[in-house]
This record gives structure tokens, C-alpha cells and sequence, in this order.
């Protein structure tokens, strides 16, 4: 070991805040503090700042989604009046590569606005000490550094998990960060988990000609989405050639690298044979995506040296984003579900405001967007109407059939809906859920309703430019209580 790793220096003292983890929850959180007036230093054991989402997540799976999205488009070019002379094709390593160059502008403007922000930025990992400080150890072979300050925000985010005795080999059975950078398109994929992350990339390799199964435990895919909405994405994805299995319980991985093959197992969860007369079905496939959620990045963090513990892969928090111990926040996917990264960068904002003593309350997590970039789109925010219902609420629920949009008929994309609940008796705006095109940009302003407290009325005599998608939203709003005009 080189000797240097063992020598420790102390940064400059007068720290109001370290930060440790540079994701959108830590960053954002940096920022906000320095903007109130805080000296801060954020700590990133990873080259790049932007964590999971912004290198090996949201963004460069985005750029994928959307390159799948040209890729359907120029297929269907005589649909629009357009002719391609010849079979569209692509080049494998330049979809990858833009994904990849995506990702590393964003995250060289993450530094700039670092810099910007007077924020001092150390590599390397950073943990807890008995002292309350944080030792960093650099990776490079660097004397550790100690850093003290008034408070401490972990925000270190969350990895890939899988199922019991299975596991990431990072080759056969693959996590997320392998499946955006693979040097040669598998021919077919298994897919454990239908969840965003599963449907997403079971959207982007279909669309390039992989074979494609998805693999549920749960009875649909998207399983916390409304069923209705559910209802017509399963439709398009299994349209699309996907083949999807729900309610199966995967029971074994086998690699046998000698065929170049994975050989995947499993059942019905309620005991049922899934397919086979001997209690069970199998799949082959080159590659198996394991996409069953993930979990906090809470080892190595040094919380057993102040009485911290993660219970079931995450750190408990209070309403303030405060740990048992006093002036230790934690934030994001350390924490728990739910676990997207603007929860993260909100929580990030609002952990820091509780600091400074400039928030009184906590982010509310019943109105933060659920979104799936997959094709077609699906997004939700609030209340379900499944869930409302359960609630004891009498409501009122109204639905917009892209098919009745002209924008999206124009565009040669009105497949979906815009299902909005509400409250029956004051017509307050409770929750939405949308599948079709732009829904992730459209549940923004159901968003800002519920933030308002806004009522059908309101959201119906709003005028909404014509033709848009968001009409959608205004007659949807209309239809919840008899008043729609184009339905």
C-alpha cells in the first residue's frame, strides 16, 4: 500500500455543510445551500458528477429511448407521405456512443455549475467518523482528507438489487448500467421485473429487433400504475412482438456459457404451473436484465460509528430528513422509495431549507410524477382511482381518449388516454394518470393542479392552445362531470 493512503489531511475549517454523494439529490442540495449563504464541500467517489441518473440512468437510457423513437419513426416514413429508399438500418456502436456523449456533457455541467456555485467539489469516498467529520479517501492513491462541518448530508443514493441466489455477473446476467453499453446487440433478452426500468429497455431493444420477454411477478406490468392505463401500454408492448409474462415467480438463473445462452425459470407465484406440465416453464436468452428495483447505497458509510443502522437496505429519517443523529441528514434513495431522482434533487432542496430554517414542511411524496419513457409513454401523479376508492372518497373520473386529440392524430400518435380523478363533492383535482405520447412532459400540469388545489372547473376553463396534447387534460378535466366538448 502506498504510504500516502495512510497520512490524513484536514481541509479547511469554517465547512457549514459536506455533501456526500454528487447525484441530482446531492448536487441540487449543494447548490441550494450555497445559495443560502453556506461554505460547501461535496464529496464523489465517481470521476463524474451526476451519480446513477444522470451517467447511468435517466439521461443516457433517455437518449436511447429516443433514438428507438427516430428508429419507428423512419419505419413507418410512408405513413407520413415519406419515402426511405432501402431497409433503415443503424450502427449499433453509434446509438450507444450518442448515449454515452449525452451523458458526459451533462455531467460536465454539473462541474461548471460547481463552479459556479462556489461549491468545493473532493473526490473520492467519503464516510462517517466517530467525531462526527468525514474522512474521504481518494481513490488514486491521495492522502485522505477530513472534512468538518455544521452538517452532513448522505446522499449516496442506490444500485441495482436482484433476487435470492441469483446473481449481477455484469455479462449474463446483466443489471441496467451493462444493458446501455453492451458492444453488440443481443439477439434476444429475458427481462426479470416489469417495472419502469424493465419496460423501458424492453421498449429500446425491441425497437432494434432484440427478441424480448419480461418476466412479472406482479399481476401487470407498471405494477403501482392504474390498471386501465396498464391495460393499453400491455397491449402495445405485446403488439410490438414482446412477450410478457405476469404474475411468474422466477425460481433459477442457469449460464451455461458454453451455448452462449441463459436459461431462465419459472412459475406461476401462486403455485400454478407457469407453462409446463411439470409445475414450471423456461426461456433461453443471450442476456438476462435484471430489473427488480434497487437498494440503498448504506455500506461503507461509517453509521455504526454514531449509532446508525439501514434497516432492509435503507436509512430512517425523519420529516426534516434528519437521522437520529443530530445534524446528519439523509436524502434520496438511502432512504427509501420513492426512489427517482427528482425525489432526490427535491428532498436535496428541502433537507438543506430545513437547516437554514427556511421550510416548515417536508416534500409532499403523495404528488411526485411516476414516469415511463417507454412506447407509449406512461405517467401518474397523486391518487389512483383504485386508491382513492380504498380511501372511502367518493369520486368523479374523467377520461380523454388520445384518439379524439387532433394534435396527436396529426402527429400519427393517438394511441392512449388522460384519466384524471376527483374529488365528487368539491371537484378537487385528487390524481392522473396518462399512457400515450409526451406523457411524461403532460402530468406536469396535473402536478401544479393538485400543488394548487385546483378543481375540475379550473382546470376545464383554462384555455388551452389548440391543437395540443394538453387539450387532453382540459377535456378530461370536463368529461369527470359531464362537460366535455370533443366527446
Amino acid at each position: 500500500m502506498n504510504e500516502t493512503t495512510n497520512k490524513d489531511t484536514t481541509a479547511a475549517a469554517g465547512l457549514d455543510l459536506v455533501v456526500i454523494g454528487g447525484g441530482p439529490g446531492g448536487y441540487s442540495a449543494a447548490i441550494r445551500a450555497a445559495q443560502l449563504g453556506m461554505r460547501v464541500a461535496l464529496v464523489e467517489a465517481e470521476k463524474n458528477l451526476g451519480g446513477v441518473c444522470l451517467n447511468w440512468g435517466c439521461i443516457p437510457t433517455k437518449a436511447l429511448l429516443r433514438q428507438a423513437e427516430v428508429l419507428r419513426l423512419l419505419q413507418r416514413a410512408a405513413d407520413f407521405g415519406l419515402r426511405v429508399d432501402g431497409e433503415v438500418g443503424y450502427d449499433w456502436k453509434a446509438v450507444i456512443a450518442r448515449s454515452r456523449d449525452v451523458a458526459a456533457e451533462l455531467a460536465a455541467g454539473v462541474a461548471g455549475l460547481m463552479k459556479k456555485n462556489r461549491i468545493t467539489v473532493v473526490h473520492g469516498r467519503g464516510r462517517l467518523t466517530p467525531s462526527r467529520t468525514v474522512e474521504v479517501t481518494p481513490g488514486d492513491g491521495k492522502a485522505r482528507q477530513t472534512l468538518r462541518a455544521t452538517y452532513v448530508l448522505l446522499a449516496t443514493g442506490g444500485r441495482p438489487r436482484s433476487l435470492p441466489g441469483i446473481e449481477i455477473d455484469g455479462e449474463w446476467v446483466i443489471s441496467s448500467r451493462e444493458a446501455m453499453t453492451l458492444t453488440r446487440r443481443p439477439q434476444s433478452l429475458a427481462i426479470i421485473g416489469a417495472g419502469a426500468i424493465g419496460v423501458e429497455f424492453a421498449s429500446f431493444y425491441r425497437a432494434f429487433g432484440t427478441s424480448v420477454t419480461l418476466l412479472e411477478a406482479e399481476d401487470q406490468v407498471l405494477p403501482r400504475e392504474d390498471p386501465e392505463v396498464v391495460q393499453v401500454l400491455q397491449a402495445a408492448l405485446q403488439r410490438d412482438g414482446i412477450e410478457v409474462h405476469t404474475g411468474v415467480k422466477v425460481t433459477g438463473v442457469n449460464v451455461t456459457a458454453a451455448r452462449k445462452l441463459v436459461t431462465v425459470a419459472y412459475g406461476g407465484t401462486d403455485g400454478e404451473a407457469g407453462g409446463k406440465a411439470d409445475g414450471g416453464a423456461e426461456l433461453e436468452a443471450e442476456r438476462v436484465l435484471m430489473a427488480v428495483g434497487v437498494t440503498g447505497n448504506t455500506e461503507d458509510l461509517g453509521l455504526g460509528a454514531l449509532g446508525l443502522q439501514a434497516e432492509r437496505g435503507r436509512l430512517p429519517v425523519d420529516d426534516r430528513y434528519q437521522t437520529r443523529v443530530k445534524d446528519i441528514y439523509a436524502i434520496g434513495d438511502l432512504t427509501g422509495p420513492p426512489q427517482l431522482a427528482h425525489a432526490a434533487a427535491a428532498e436535496g432542496v428541502a433537507a438543506v431549507e430545513f437547516m437554514a430554517g427556511r421550510r416548515t414542511r417536508p416534500v409532499d411524496v403523495g404528488n411526485i410524477p411516476s414516469c415511463t419513457y417507454s412506447h407509449p409513454q406512461v405517467a401518474s401523479v397523486g391518487l389512483t382511482e383504485a386508491a382513492a376508492r380504498a380511501q372511502g372518497l367518493d369520486v368523479k373520473v374523467g377520461r380523454f381518449p388520445m384518439a379524439a386529440s387532433g394534435r396527436a392524430r396529426a402527429s400519427g400518435d393517438a394511441e392512449g388516454l388522460i384519466k384524471l380523478v376527483f374529488g365528487a363533492r368539491y371537484g378537487d383535482i385528487l390524481g392522473a394518470a396518462i399512457v400515450g405520447p409526451e406523457a411524461t412532459e403532460l402530468i406536469a400540469e396535473v402536478g401544479l393542479a393538485i400543488t394548487l388545489e385546483a378543481t375540475w372547473e379550473e382546470l376545464a376553463h383554462t384555455v388551452h392552445a389548440h391543437p395540443t396534447l394538453s387539450e387532453g387534460v382540459m377535456e378530461a378535466a370536463a368529461a369527470a362531470f359531464g362537460e366535455a366538448i370533443n366527446i
